[in-house]
């Protein structure tokens, strides 16, 4: 089982939150992190993939051009994404910065694919995904890791 962590980060923040994703998914047995960002990752990444974190920046409330053309070079995937599991995570510059908006832009692109949505577990913060303003601290690390290991195991969960 393979679980995608696909990103796109210009300053460096929002793919150091990508690792901490993607050490959560490594974490669980049987599941192998796949990590790119918006410029190497491919179609068999996508159709490979049992679940997709996907994290960008916020900008203008909404995620990066960078990954919405990823989702819209890869539409042609969409029926091979059907009922894997699908989540998210942002960064910000500021703490009103959009960061809600801008999962909620990735998840209705996941919905579209046809994905199952999942949100943080109730024990990091319970809402749509992982957020942080500027570089992740340790707590949000540490939200960000359980992320990816729910993601992980729902994907394993739903391959049964």
């Amino acid at each position: 089982m393979k679980v995608l962590v696909l990103y796109y980060s210009k300053g460096g923040n929002t793919k150091k939150l990508a690792h901490a994703v993607l050490e959560g998914v490594d974490s669980v047995e049987g599941v192998q992190g796949i990590l790119k960002n918006t410029k190497e990752v491919t179609k068999e990444d996508f159709i490979e993939a049992g679940g997709i974190i996907a994290g960008s920046p916020v900008y203008f409330g909404t995620m990066a051009a960078q990954l919405k053309a990823v989702f819209d070079d890869f539409v042609s995937t969409r029926r091979k994404m059907d009922g894997k599991v699908g989540a998210t995570f942002a960064t910000s510059g500021d703490p009103t910065g959009g960061k809600e908006t801008t999962m909620m832009s990735i998840i209705q692109a996941l919905l579209i694919y046809g994905m199952v949505i999942s949100g943080d577990p109730l024990s990091a913060t319970g809402h749509y995904g992982v957020a942080c303003v500027g570089a992740p601290d340790d707590k949000t690390r540490e939200n960000a890791q359980k992320l990816g290991e729910r993601v992980a195991q729902l994907a394993l969960k739903l391959s049964d």
